[in-house]
Formats: structure tokens, sequence, C-alpha cells
């Protein structure tokens, strides 16, 4: 990557965690209780990089086969790394997720709940989980659907204790997706879980002052992905 495209980079990431704390004070909350995630998917290790420079440290990919090409390395520069897994997971992926990954925020059904568990036993290694919620009941998306989402949740808690941390979404891309995100705070605080993973690039303010406390922003910082 050309040096100007490195120094966007880093111009990006001083003006996204401006616009974040901004989001939430006007919320009336701590900046510090909101975590940026900067989704590096399809972006080289020089962009990870860069980004790193500047002292960000979470990290998301949604491939697990991309992550493993990328972070290894890279942990072993900056061991405080913290990869994030927030893509749809296969079962047959579980157990280099769990190798990889510090969180797997998309624990979708039971089949992944019990292949993760599966692999964190063979690999005496607990990553943080998340279940993540279809909060639009679409039928298009991962997710598990509304309806089962307290049954499922609470059947991860009884198998994964403390290791269920919280829970994600990904609201639909047409109209107001504050409903969504109250939804997904709601839900969190009925089960004791203290992560709430919501918003991307178009709209992680709303989802700040709706009670987010990650964001995943990939485009904001790295730019549009060819």
């Amino acid at each position: 990557m050309s040096d100007p495209v490195l120094s966007a980079i880093a111009g990006n990431m001083a003006r996204i965690r401006d616009r974040i704390a901004s989001a939430a004070l006007r919320a009336g909350r701590n900046p510090e209780a909101v975590t940026l995630v900067a989704v590096s998917k399809t972006n080289p290790s020089e962009a990870v990089l860069a980004a790193l420079a500047t002292g960000q440290r979470h990290f998301g990919e949604n491939r697990v086969q991309e992550a493993q090409a990328k972070f290894p390395a890279l942990r072993e520069a900056f061991p405080d790394l913290r990869l994030h897994i927030i893509g749809g997971l296969q079962t047959n992926k579980a157990r280099d997720a769990v190798r990889v990954a510090d969180v797997i925020e998309t624990i979708d059904r039971p089949k992944l709940a019990d292949a993760i568990a599966d692999a964190m036993a063979r690999a005496e290694r607990r990553p943080l989980l998340l279940v993540q919620v279809n909060v639009g009941d679409e039928p298009q998306k991962s997710g598990i659907p509304t309806a089962e989402a307290d049954d499922f949740i609470q059947a991860c808690q009884a198998r994964f204790g403390a290791g269920l941390a919280g829970l994600m979404c990904i609201p639909p891309a047409e109209g107001d997706p504050a409903p969504h995100f109250d939804w997904l705070a709601e839900r969190a605080a009925r089960h004791g879980l203290g992560i709430v993973s919501m918003g991307m690039s178009g709209d992680f303010e709303t989802a700040i002052a709706h009670g987010a406390t990650h964001v995943r922003v990939g485009s904001a910082i790295f730019g549009a992905r060819g």
C-alpha cells in the first residue's frame, strides 16, 4: 500500500475516534465505554499495521481463513491485539475460529454452539462469545430469530457461563435502525450481558446513542472495498 493510503488510514482513525467520543457525550455516556472494532476484512496486513500504529487494538474479520493468514504474525508484534470474528461461521470452521480469535461474535444456532464448545475443550482456549440476533428477522441474514433469542441466550449462558459475554446484531439496511438497537440493548440487559455489539460505518453514532458498547467500523477507516 502507498504511503498516502496508510496516512489516510491514520487520519480516518482519528476522525472516527472523535465521532465516537462526540456521540457518547451527546448520549450522556463515557466515551471510554465504547470500544471501536476496526473491521479489517479484505484489507492487507499493512493496513492493519497502520491502524495499530495509532493505538488501535480491536480488529474484526469476517473469514476465519483470512484471519489465520494475517493475524498470527501481527499478534507476535502486538500481543495485546484482540481479534473478533464477525462473519457468519460454519461449524467446520469452529476449531480454527477458536484457535485464532479472542472474541467470536456470531454464535447463532445450537449446532454452532455445540461445535464451539467442542473446539474450546480440545484447544483449551476460551474466546469470549456473543450471540448474534437477526433483529429484523430477515430470511437472508444470519442470526438467531428474535422469537428464539431468549431461550438460546439462556442455553448458551448455561453452557458457557461468563464466556457468553454479549449480543451482536446487523439491523436491516432500510429503515431506522434505532428500534433494533434498542431491542438488542434491552435484551442484553435482561440477560445480564455486558457487551452490545452494534453499529457500523453508516450508523455507529445512532448505535452509541442506543447503548452500543462495541461498534464495528470498516469502510470509514480503511476505505471502500473493491
